[in-house]
């Protein structure tokens, strides 16, 4: 039984699905004859009138070949010894990837000695321009040879993909295994992305690739689909384990020989070149030599044994006359496939190459083949050739090409340091980072985050090529140069954020003019150089506020207020003042305060609600600046009423750290109150945590959070005078900007200390069932460690991913982790989604924290600045550990000697006789 290296399978593992048996026997055994669908085959041949036998003919034009040589230094190439093949760095081919010699193999090639690995990313690509583009025949071959490279003894397993499609499985039976995939190809596109896939088993690696156009006249069928490589034989060669290539094969294949005992190899004892010359351009080494039976009067016989009777193979048999024949000699056979004709009388002919293969796929439990000569043939039938193929069906959709075509090409204009690589929207699971598009067949473009990605200089035209394009985001980057008229020609954008940038002249009018009429949400801030009015010439456009630049004797900044835009209002209006002067006193500060018309205006009438709570609704709006804000407006049948509202805008007023939410102002406009907030784009930890959120936090970020709300905290404990107690911190409390950084929201219940390190506080309990502490409800007492009870439960859930009350059950989820503690059981502590991907160290000093911060007592728990400094230290195990890895992989990474060894490129089995 033969098994191509290609298709093994890790111990184990399933058996493989095809088996090809070459089997030369004298009586087939009855009943193996299952249901069959074949075509009838199609013959071709060349003949070439020859006075003489012609000297072999090297082929020597690798025109059109693509060579990688994987893992090489960048910009190295050389020319391989045994084909005289050129090969070249890969660095040219893919933007990731880490090199690695391979430290021990069994007759390597000079391909094989190094690879490039992939420890980063789910998908990483190739890509390859082939010179005659798309709609061509090409072969495309990958090499992968582990030769525990990585110095782990770990086979890895994972998969190869074409394009969008899966292409096959990559895994070894030991570490010397060559692995080799083959596929002709015909691509929709001029360039074709060979992708590799981290399934979870294994970092992902390649030693080499490559790419060879073919004729399209060959290999042609009549079914849908690409040919992926079963094996090809150069049979009757008496050179065991010989491989063919290049030179000898001007298409460069590669030939595995075989020839078995039972069988006589018979030569033309010279080798033409002219097979070179035909549609398949056959070797001639190869088609010089031939099997056929030693019982002459007996059929020549194989067959394929496969497990899947549904599998669909085309196979190419190739024939020559190998002998020079009398004239009263002939051979003529014809060939059977499972006892019904596959074709009629083949004849082959000194010098000429026939290639038989079927019009239709052929497919069933066992397909076997025999070659019968007729009545007047007076020699037994041969067979010099055979290529065996699967039909692959590729989808071959792609992301809509003038969208491809645009954001290559912004890639490359700003170099953008992004696993950008294959297709940027298909397969949806691997869409390019800072990329959404539509779902569809061709899916589009409809949101491009670039966003704080080091972009210089001025907005390319090629972002006017991205037809679909809803939102787009160049915030905070050094673009340069004016504001493009072309951005108002999409018709589809409806956000636009170049805040943070160097941008400068004035805004096209008809930019302004899609703001003005709600179409576009557009944020132009921290453009100092930028004139947000139409005329630019120190005129006040009564829609924005608009920095005048005057004479270098002074600067003047005006500020107006009108009653349909947003403005900043530094105008303190006295008659509201005076009505906000209650016992607590006046809100007086430096935040902007808001009528009810404007709310009305900057949410386009409360149209997006972004949240819900005791308070009221919260909805999205966007100032005149095109900031994006929360407006937590007071709704009339709220228990929380002016007293509560009072408070937090006092509260906020005073307090400013990176970790709390910042007050951007308030409306107390007669019985409409409302609080204006920095927008938080990515919700609460609460909805982050959820099993209904796909977008699983890594183990990282969720220490980061936590340490940012032990910040938060700690800044309210101790940085504030007097202290401050939060009072309701939980996880739908913690909300988190763009960049997932933590910030403490909802001062509602916040009291403060009377002095640090007097008696705790009287009052009435206040807060959420699951995160009160025990003894202040209990008591009534406040103190400090109340929030640090509450603190701790918030831990536990970024631990285990599990609410404060869990359900069914209405269970505590201190009661809930406190049997697997006691088991010592982490692994099924921590958040299962997060498939043990996390530090075992930090884990448990996180859960060591968070249980420190939970006891009933509050003396037995410890200050905010203790809990911070332990979780900080959780994070640096967890960063330490990470840091330790890639350093080791870049340690494996650092050499690239090449060594010369003679060329093996796949440690495969001939195929056996039974």
């Amino acid at each position: 039984m033969h098994h191509h290296s290609t298709e093994k399978t890790r111990m184990n593992s399933r058996p493989p699905l095809v088996r090809l048996i070459f089997v030369l026997f004298t009586i087939i055994s009855s009943g193996n004859n299952p249901e069959l669908v074949a075509g009838k085959p199609h013959h071709t041949a060349s003949t070439f009138q020859h006075n003489h036998p012609s000297p072999r003919r090297l082929a020597a034009d690798t025109q059109g070949f693509i060579s990688i040589d994987c893992g090489i230094a960048p910009g190295s190439y050389y020319t391989d010894d045994k084909t005289q093949i050129p090969y070249t760095s890969d660095a040219d081919f893919t933007d990731t990837g880490i090199n690695y010699n391979v430290s021990r193999s069994e007759n390597p090639s000079k391909q094989l000695m190094n690879v490039r690995s992939f420890p980063e990313g789910a998908r990483n690509c190739y890509t390859l321009e082939p010179e005659k583009g798309k709609g061509n025949k090409y072969l495309i071959r990958a090499f992968f040879m582990y030769g525990n490279y990585d110095s782990k003894n770990q086979l890895p397993v994972f998969k190869l993909h074409l394009g969008v499609d899966e292409w096959d499985t990559i895994n070894f039976n030991n570490s010397s295994q060559t692995v080799r995939k083959e596929i002709i190809h015909v691509p929709k596109t001029d360039y074709i992305d060979v992708c590799l896939v981290n399934n979870g088993s294994g970092t992902p690696f390649i030693s080499a690739l490559e790419l060879r156009p073919l004729g399209n006249s060959s290999y042609n069928k009549t079914e849908s689909g690409s040919l992926l490589l079963f094996n090809r034989w150069d049979i009757g060669s008496e050179q065991e384990k010989l491989q063919v290539r290049y030179k000898d094969d001007a298409l460069d294949r590669i030939w595995n020989s075989y020839m078995s005992t039972s069988w006589e190899s018979i030569t033309a004892g010279f080798e033409s070149y002219s097979y070179s010359e035909t549609r398949f351009k056959l070797p001639g080494i190869i088609m010089s030599t031939a099997a056929t039976p030693k019982n002459e009067s007996e059929p020549l016989r194989f067959f394929l044994d496969m497990d899947d009777p549904s599998q669909r193979f085309y196979l190419y048999m190739h024939f020559s006359e190998v002998l020079q024949l009398q004239g009263n000699q002939s051979r003529v056979f014809t060939i059977w496939l499972n006892g019904n004709l596959w074709s009629d009388a083949v004849a082959p002919e000194r010098l000429t190459s026939t290639t038989i293969f079927s019009t239709n796929s052929v497919r069933g439990s066992r397909l076997s083949f025999s070659l019968q000569k007729t009545g007047e043939s007076m020699l037994p039938p041969i067979i010099n050739a055979l290529e065996v193929y699967v039909i692959k069906e590729f989808s071959q959709s792609t992301t809509d090409q003038e969208d491809v075509e645009a954001i290559k090409k912004i890639k490359s204009v700003y170099m953008v340091r992004r696993n950008w690589q294959g297709d940027p929207c298909l397969p949806m699971d691997y869409q390019w980072d800072g990329l959404k598009c539509s779902d569809n067949g061709s899916p589009t473009l409809i949101s491009l985050n670039l966003s704080y990605s080091n972009l210089t200089g001025k907005i390319h035209p090629s972002f006017s090529n991205l037809k679909s394009l809803q939102n787009l985001d160049l915030s905070y980057n050094n673009l340069t140069g004016s504001v493009p008229e072309f951005l108002a020609e999409l018709s589809s954008l409806t956000f636009l954020n170049l805040e943070g940038n160097n941008l400068t002249g004035s805004v096209p009018q008809a930019l302004m003019e899609k703001y003005q009429n709600g179409t576009l949400s557009l944020s132009l801030r921290e453009n100092p150089n930028l004139c947000l009015s139409v005329s630019c010439k120190g005129k006040q456009n009564k829609n924005f506020i608009v920095p005048v630049l005057a004479s270098i004797i002074s600067v003047l900044v005006l500020f107006l207020l009108i009653a349909v835009g947003i403005i900043w209002n530094f105008k303190r209006k006295e008659d509201t003042a005076m009505e906000m002067v209650t016992k607590e006193g006046s809100l007086k500060s430096g935040n902007s305060e808001f009528t009810y018309s404007e709310l009305v205006a900057i949410t386009r009438n409360f149209t997006s609600t972004i949240g819900q709570g005791g308070f009221g609704n919260v909805h999205l709006g966007t100032l005149v600046d095109g900031t994006q804000v929360a407006v937590k407006l007071r709704s009339q049948s709220s228990m929380q009423g002016s007293k509560e509202f009072r408070a937090e805008a006092k509260l906020l007023m005073r307090v400013h750290h990176k970790n709390l939410v910042r007050l951007v102002g308030y409306c107390n406009d007669g019985t409409n109150m409302a609080l204006i907030y920095e927008y938080m784009s990515n919700g609460n930890l609460r909805q982050r945590l959820s099993e209904r959120d796909t977008d699983v936090l890594h183990w990282k970020e969720r220490l980061q959070i936590a340490v940012d709300a032990a910040q938060g905290l700690e800044y309210l404990h101790n940085g504030c005078k007097p202290p401050i107690i939060h009072r309701d911190l939980k996880t739908s409390n913690i909300l988190l900007n763009e960049k997932l950084q933590a910030k403490i929201a909802d001062f509602g219940l916040s009291r403060d200390l009377a002095t640090e390190s007097g008696p705790p506080v009287s009052t009435v309990p206040a807060g959420t069932p699951g995160y009160l502490d025990p003894e202040y409800y209990s008591s009534g007492n406040l103190n400090k460690r109340s929030d640090v009870y509450s603190f701790g439960i918030v831990l536990l859930e970024l631990i285990t991913g599990q609410p404060a009350i869990i359900t069914p059950g209405n269970i505590h989820i201190v009661q809930w982790i406190s049997p697997m503690i006691e088991r010592g059981d982490i692994q099924n502590v921590v958040d299962p989604r997060l498939q043990g991907d996390f530090n075992t160290n930090s884990a448990w000093k996180a859960l060591e924290t968070a249980l420190a911060c939970v006891p009933s007592t509050a003396i037995q728990r410890p200050d905010m600045s203790h809990v911070l400094a332990d979780l900080k230290d959780c994070l640096e195990i967890e960063v330490g550990a990470m840091r330790t890895q890639r350093i080791d992989s870049y340690k494996m990474g650092s050499s690239n000697t090449l060594k010369s060894c003679a060329v093996d490129l796949e440690n495969e089995m001939a195929p056996h006789v039974r």
